[in-house]
């Protein structure tokens, strides 16, 4: 007998529907180079906020409020 790639739904569960498949997108993606642009620190205003987003001298990200 082949099993399915996906799990069955039980008896209890529904099967996912059509809507909710698709509407699961991959997230935007963009470049660390393109957001720092050629420097090590950022500021990202989110509603009113003030976010730092700096590149260490291990080339990791951190972001602080």
């Amino acid at each position: 007998m082949v099993r399915p790639a996906y799990p069955l739904p039980t008896r209890n569960e529904a099967p996912a529907s059509a809507a909710q498949v698709s509407t699961q997108s991959a997230p935007a993606r963009i470049k660390s180079s393109d957001l720092l642009q050629k420097t090590r620190e950022v500021e990202i205003d989110h509603e009113g906020r003030i976010y730092r987003l700096r590149l260490t001298q291990l080339n990791k990200l951190i972001l602080t409020a």
